[in-house]
């Protein structure tokens, strides 16, 4: 993308200004259009809900390269043996048939703000009113020494679900006797804080039944997670013996590691594993940083639209945002896509847009029908998406509460994936 002079004052200018959004189109101008890129809790869900709500008054494409989008929620369960890879996978057929949406897979390569247009690898330009890019992570590179995405097979990261979950467990499952598997923990912030921990949980659990002399290793940059005192009781009360996690305070966050020799070295002391689980540093998707509206590795948005600091005709949602208190979850990517769809909306053809609010909640499965959760409520503010009250399981719970909570991820997965894909 070529950094013309609009867009180089838009990126020195972020913080104090935001580009006007264009006035309601005049009766016979023809359909407003919105390009949506990214198909997952955040894109899909924008794209249905303009899509259903307008009646067909906006010309709805959503961009996704993959045809099958497998939910990073849930995929630790299918490392643990809770669920299966289809269970997780789905299927974009419904929003066209259903809703009217123009899917395209095919991968945005160029997005020009000037002209409003977006650029796909297939050749096509398609032009947009509005756009919203819902692109996810990708990873900051050289976060790890020693480890590339052309290592990822080697020593996978898993954190974009799909063939890589597959490859994970495959390694899991085939782990000699009394092996190790090592994890790298990412820095904050990061997709799914409690993710990495609840994948510790599931192959912990895998491992007890299969492997139970095998250890699990965490170097970990962080001096604290996510639900810390529930996983850490959990892994007592279920994994006795076999994690154990290296903090910073020894060392957690001076992390190298060879793929090769598969070997993780940690503050100097070198260790031989047979599975490495690397989750990098992690930076919005990079068709943000190639539209202009990212700081060079988050994209800062207003809180109330979810709208681009840089440019208000860009909306960017879920885990690319840097956009205050919320998580980056499929949750919290799936409440901020309903705001947006509704400012979209009415920024496009006049209907009411009712103020912002969000939620979000994090379930994870600790052992067989032993869950936990944490939630929030959160309310825009000038400055940033601010939590307004929140919720965390407690440690000490009985059986039948933790059965519970499970049992309600159940039910929440199923109501996500609905609202996502109709």
């Amino acid at each position: 993308m070529t950094l013309d002079r609009r867009k180089f004052i838009a990126v020195g200018t972020a913080a104090a200004a935001t580009v006007a959004a264009p006035a309601v189109r005049a009766q016979g101008a023809g359909k407003p259009r919105v390009v949506v890129v990214g198909g997952g809790s955040g894109g899909a869900t924008a794209a249905r809900y303009i899509a259903k709500d307008s009646d067909g008054a906006i010309d709805v494409t959503l961009v996704e390269p993959s045809r099958s989008y497998y939910t990073c929620y849930f995929s630790n369960l299918y490392i643990g043996g809770f669920t299966e890879l289809e269970d997780i996978a789905h299927s974009y057929g419904n929003l066209a048939a259903a809703y009217g949406i123009n899917v395209v897979h095919d991968w945005a390569v160029d997005v020009d703000r000037d002209a409003r247009t977006v650029t796909l690898a297939g050749g096509a330009v398609l032009p947009y009113d509005k756009l919203i890019l819902s692109p996810g992570i990708d990873f900051v590179d050289g976060a790890v020494p020693g480890w590339s995405l052309a290592a990822q097979n080697a020593m996978p990261h898993a954190y974009k679900a799909g063939s890589q979950s597959e490859l994970l467990k495959a390694q899991v499952m085939g782990m000699r006797e009394g092996g190790v598997y090592a994890m790298v923990a990412p820095p904050n912030p990061y997709r799914c804080p409690p993710g990495p921990y609840e994948r510790v949980s599931m192959v912990a659990s895998v491992l007890s039944r299969i492997n139970p002399t095998a250890k699990i290793l965490i170097a970990d940059p962080k001096p604290k997670f996510s639900k810390q005192a529930l996983f850490e009781e959990g892994w007592r009360r279920h994994y006795s013996g076999m994690i154990e996690r290296i903090g910073p305070d020894f060392g957690g966050e001076n992390v190298s590691v060879d793929p090769a020799a598969m070997t993780v070295d940690i503050d100097g002391m070198v260790e031989q594993v047979d599975v490495c689980n690397v989750i990098p540093a992690q930076k919005a998707g990079r068709i943000a940083d190639m539209a202009g509206v990212t700081d060079g590795r988050w994209a800062p948005v207003n809180p109330a639209d979810l709208s681009s600091t840089m440019d208000g005709d860009v909306h960017v949602l879920g885990d690319a945002t840097s956009q205050g208190d919320m998580p980056k979850s499929g949750f919290a990517a799936n409440s901020q896509a309903k705001v947006c769809a509704m400012a979209v909306r009415g920024a496009l053809t006049g209907s009411k847009v009712f103020p912002a609010k969000f939620t979000n909640t994090c379930w994870s499965l600790i052992a067989a029908e032993d869950g936990v959760k944490v939630g929030a409520s959160y309310e825009p503010t000038d400055e940033k998406i601010a939590k307004v009250d929140g919720f965390i399981s407690q440690t000490g719970e009985d059986s039948a509460t933790r059965k519970a909570t499970y049992e309600e991820s159940l039910g929440w997965y199923s109501g996500i994936t609905t609202d996502m894909f109709g």
